[in-house]
């Protein structure tokens, strides 16, 4: 990873001057959730101060306003509302009162503790913030109290804060403005108490999201919304093949071009710069360039696909291990089985897009981005600068899926703005260079061993072979051959299982992936649900209550499969043309359950429903909740029924969404989600309903059919859905 900047003194005046004179409280996020938030937090020159110890902030201005600089990023599912309730739930005010700004890139500041960057993903954002965020917000509860108690002259004890004002019984109601100056100079408490949760007014409870108004109007500026006076607009034409470059090109008829400003070789393409964007796109056309493919012009899909055979063979690096599964596995009935998952694409609706202006002063970035602090380190490289003079205004995202965490498209807006110092410009990427340029959801192999004895699996081996993600993105947390993203849906496997034997095997296979929603999860639950199921019926038992009997030793996992079970209808076997698929898993810290419900047609299969149930501690907005499982469980389906990207001659044959089909409206079955309430520490929601999606149609699918497909998607196995 980039270093990342100091805390400087400009910096703290960028940030203290959105206050106005009021009061400013930053909360510790970093390394040490539970550490109190200081003065100090504020101090450039404190050594407590680093890029792993960030700061997120909470002010309130002479009017009484509440501003929160929310540290993570928007694309959809709506953090903004949930991280304020936090804050408001402390800090004793309405949320919907308070003004929530987008923090700047400052990983100083906004590190988060458990990805260590600033990044918003991997299911994070709340699990992250929810013990510090309260503390900020009780922090500045208690500073406000203190003043008032002293304007008072009576003990701090005898008032409290209510409603975005301090309240004793004698001496009457202070609001927040009329103290706002006074707490910024009480002293800072060591320590606060929070809340019990029986104590909670916001958390949990219903809320209209704060950016829905907007957004339903059509106000929300995504990245690509945004313009500046002066701005003009470039178009890139890249190497047909991901990795190649260009040898030479002729934009002679280009430069003739009505509107056309520059012409731009980044090497990995050609840009070209016009007054408008329709224009600059179509000079593209113009261009005569000579490419070097590079070795991944050799690649295909059947190539990949032998990579990963290849590698089968491989011992693998060893996730867990428990008993002697080879031993077990040796002496008595086996069941084996490979099962596959392909390449995939993000298929966000916002295209990635940059607006960059690099002047004497410094580089502007304006981005829809998921990881700031990288977009601020590859800005800083691409324009030749200190990072400290990158300013990043990241935008509402316009769909993420992980695509976002990689920031390509901002070193190339930068390099190309370059070429016309300050001017705003605008890159945009079309729809099909947005497929077929992808950092894309690695191809998976699964090789699984099993064998059944007395209702339970006896000894289980799964080893999966798959490009490395984190290898190229964060090296540093590749340790021994293992890549703790891969692991996923493995390291956190549920079952109670004696013998057990779970590896994985790197192989690249020459070709650019990145994080795609639930990551690993979704292939590992893929194979290992499906192969649980295929020991089910193996052994002759109902796959519910097999689960179930390995689940002893975690009872909100057999509590959300039970419950799961109950509000779907389930039964074991088809009747009357119909057919149930269970999946059962933990991820992110939070328990899940899915069964679809199947049925068979005339011109094919129908998923009928999808029933998921959640256990995911306390629910921060439970409405949120909700809308995040079924958002994810839509991304689920587009992996389970016929979505693959597949490569000739290293070029990527997908373009669009008519051959990379989004599952139409028609197509998305109705979804329950059943949220099991649990007071245990939240656990992360927004890509926990996406894995289990395709093992529990996949397994509802053989319930009904007696076909057992291995691979995705399912339609490539000889099913058709309706």
């Amino acid at each position: 990873m980039k270093d990342v900047m100091p805390l400087t003194r400009r910096r703290f005046l960028e940030v203290s001057s959105l206050v106005g004179g009021g009061l400013l409280v930053g909360c510790r996020i970093g390394r040490s959730p539970s550490a109190s938030p200081s003065a100090s937090a504020f101090d450039a020159s404190a050594s407590s101060v680093g890029p792993f110890e960030p700061n997120a902030f909470v002010a309130i201005g002479r009017d009484g306003r509440v501003r929160f600089s929310c540290h993570r990023n928007e694309m959809g599912q709506d953090v903004h509302t949930a991280l304020a309730m936090l804050v408001a739930e402390e800090l004793e005010v309405d949320p919907r009162e308070m003004e929530i700004v987008q923090a700047p890139a400052a990983p100083e500041l906004y590190t988060n503790s458990l990805l260590g960057a600033q990044i918003t993903g991997g299911s994070t954002s709340v699990r992250d913030a929810w013990e510090p965020l309260r503390r900020a917000g009780a922090t500045a509860r208690s500073m406000l109290v203190s003043a008032a108690a002293a304007r008072w002259s009576v003990p701090a004890s005898e008032c409290r804060a209510e409603g975005g004002t301090v309240v004793h019984p004698s001496k009457g109601r202070l609001r927040y403005a009329e103290l706002a100056v006074a707490a910024a100079e009480q002293p800072v408490p060591e320590d606060v108490a929070l809340k019990p949760s029986s104590a909670f007014r916001v958390i949990g409870r219903p809320l209209d999201r704060l950016d829905g108004s907007d957004k339903a109007r059509g106000r929300t500026q995504y990245g690509i919304d945004v313009s500046l006076p002066g701005m003009v607009h470039a178009a890139l034409l890249p190497c047909p093949v991901l990795g190649g470059r260009v040898v030479s090109y002729d934009a002679s008829l280009v430069r003739r071009r009505p509107g056309v400003r520059a012409v731009v070789d980044l090497g990995e393409g050609v840009a070209v710069i016009a007054d408008r964007f329709f224009e600059a796109q179509a000079a593209l056309d113009l261009l005569v360039v000579r490419w070097d493919e590079g070795p991944a012009a050799k690649l295909d899909t059947g190539r990949i696909r032998a990579e990963l055979e290849h590698a089968a063979g491989e011992p693998g690096a060893v996730v867990r291990q428990a008993g002697d599964s080879a031993a077990v596995l040796a002496s008595g009935d086996v069941l084996e089985a490979r099962y596959a998952t392909q390449l995939l694409a993000h298929m966000t609706l916002e295209p990635q897009n940059c607006l960059a202006v690099v002047s004497a002063d410094g580089v502007d970035v304006y981005a829809s981005t998921q990881y700031p602090q990288g977009a601020q380190a590859i800005a800083a490289e691409a324009a030749g600068v200190d990072p400290s003079r990158v300013r990043i205004h990241a935008q509402p995202i316009g769909g993420g899926f992980g695509r976002r965490l990689d920031v390509d498209f901002v070193g190339q807006a930068v390099r190309i703005a370059k070429a016309l110092p300050g001017t705003p410009v605008k890159l945009i990427w079309s729809r099909e260079d947005d497929v077929t340029h992808d950092f894309y959801r690695p191809p998976s192999l699964h090789v699984l061993r099993g064998s059944v004895a007395e209702g339970r699996i006896a000894a289980l081996e799964h080893k999966m072979i798959s490009p490395s993600v984190t290898a190229r993105a964060f090296p540093v947390f590749v340790n021994e051959g293992l890549d703790p993203f891969m692991t996923e849906g493995t390291a956190d496997f549920s079952y109670a299982i004696p013998n057990l034997d779970l590896r994985t095997v790197i192989r690249e296979v020459g070709l650019r992936v990145g994080y795609w929603r639930s990551v690993s999860h979704a292939q590992n639950a893929f194979a290992i649900e499906c192969f649980v199921d295929e020991l089910a019926h193996a052994g002759g038992h109902d796959p519910v209550d097999f689960r179930l009997a390995m689940l002893g030793d975690l009872p909100r996992q057999a509590a959300v499969l039970r419950r799961v079970a109950e509000t779907s209808g389930y039964r074991a076997g088809a009747s009357s043309g119909r057919a149930f698929g269970v999946a059962s898993m933990q991820c992110y810290g939070s328990h899940v359950a899915a069964i679809a419900e199947l049925s068979s047609r005339a011109d094919g299969l129908r998923i009928e429903r999808l029933c998921l149930a959640v256990d995911c501690g306390i629910a921060i907005h439970p409405d949120q909740v909700e809308a995040q499982i079924e958002g994810a469980a839509v991304t689920g389906l587009i992996q389970t029924l016929r979505s693959k990207i597949t490569l000739e001659h290293g070029r990527v044959q997908q373009g669009n969404f008519d051959d990379f089909p989004i599952p139409r409206l028609r197509e998305v079955p109705p979804i329950e989600v059943v949220r099991i309430t649990s007071e245990e520490t939240p656990g992360g929601i927004g890509e926990v309903g996406t894995p289990l999606v395709a093992p529990a149609v996949a397994n509802a699918v053989f319930a009904l059919t007696g076909k057992r497909i291995r691979s995705l998607p399912l339609e490539d196995g000889g099913v058709r859905f309706v």
